[in-house]
């Protein structure tokens, strides 16, 4: 095992295993189901800080964007079949402006290890050939309830994959981010980039569904939970930030 391997391993996936296990533990009738919904309302509370400070560098780039509007046109015309210096003079107008398109790609670039860490949590599952991984403080569950609403967290579920790509087409139609205008982009880039957005909005939640029925169905769980509290966080943010863009949220 490399030093990465060790580290994501031992800070991010054990901790929350055994997150994930002790929940099970405590929660009423030893419930899989509640351990999964609980354990993601945890993290997604860790990680909000860091979404509220994207969504504020966000915000705080589409205002000054809108301020330079008319000079990002002006460089458009001045520079029209010229993508080099076009790049050049939207770069320096960035610069001077304090624009940095990236500002919003650090804090999500945290929260991805963390997210992808939890997910390998419910992929792994809770069972004898994954209890190495508890602390020693942690007890090894003598009794699981896997079944949760009627179905069975251990076998796919069609009910929960439906949910799951719903709530993906509802984050993505609705709460899609409006991204800053690369430097060098030409409208026919422009129209191009919008128009593979509008149609991921159609191909995700179908992919989702389908990967869903391939799954066991406390994966589908996740994604259903992490969906509408990501929902429930951009419409928060939108309503408490003042927000007139979409933030971004895993």
């Amino acid at each position: 095992m490399n030093i990465f391997s060790l580290l994501y391993t031992e800070v991010l996936f054990r901790p929350l295993f055994n997150l994930l296990v002790g929940a099970t533990q405590v929660l009423p009738g030893h419930s899989v189901g509640l351990a999964i919904i609980a354990v993601t309302i945890i993290v997604r509370l860790l990680l909000l800080p860091s979404s509220i400070h994207q969504a504020k560098s966000m915000q705080k780039n589409q205002g000054k964007m809108e301020k330079v509007r008319h000079e990002l046109e002006r460089i458009k015309k001045e520079h029209k079949g010229d993508q080099t210096k076009q790049a050049e003079a939207t770069m320096k107008l960035y610069r001077e402006a304090g624009i940095n398109p990236a500002s919003g790609c650090l804090p999500l670039l945290i929260q991805l290890p963390i997210l992808l860490a939890l997910y390998r949590v419910f992929f792994t599952g809770i069972g004898p050939e994954s209890y190495h991984y508890l602390y020693s403080f942690v007890t090894a569950p003598e009794t699981l309830n896997v079944a949760f609403l009627g179905l069975s967290l251990t076998a796919p579920s069609l009910l929960l994959g439906v949910l799951a790509g719903i709530g993906q087409f509802m984050q993505m139609k609705f709460f899609a981010p409006t991204a800053a205008p690369q430097p060098g982009a030409d409208e026919n880039t422009a129209q191009m980039m919008a128009s593979m957005q509008k149609n991921m909005a159609y191909i995700f939640p179908v992919m989702t569904i389908f990967i869903a029925l391939r799954l066991p169905a406390a994966l589908s769980l996740y994604w259903v939970v992490s969906t509408v509290l990501g929902l429930l966080q951009q419409y928060l943010l939108k309503r408490t930030l003042k927000l007139t863009g979409n933030p971004t949220t895993m």
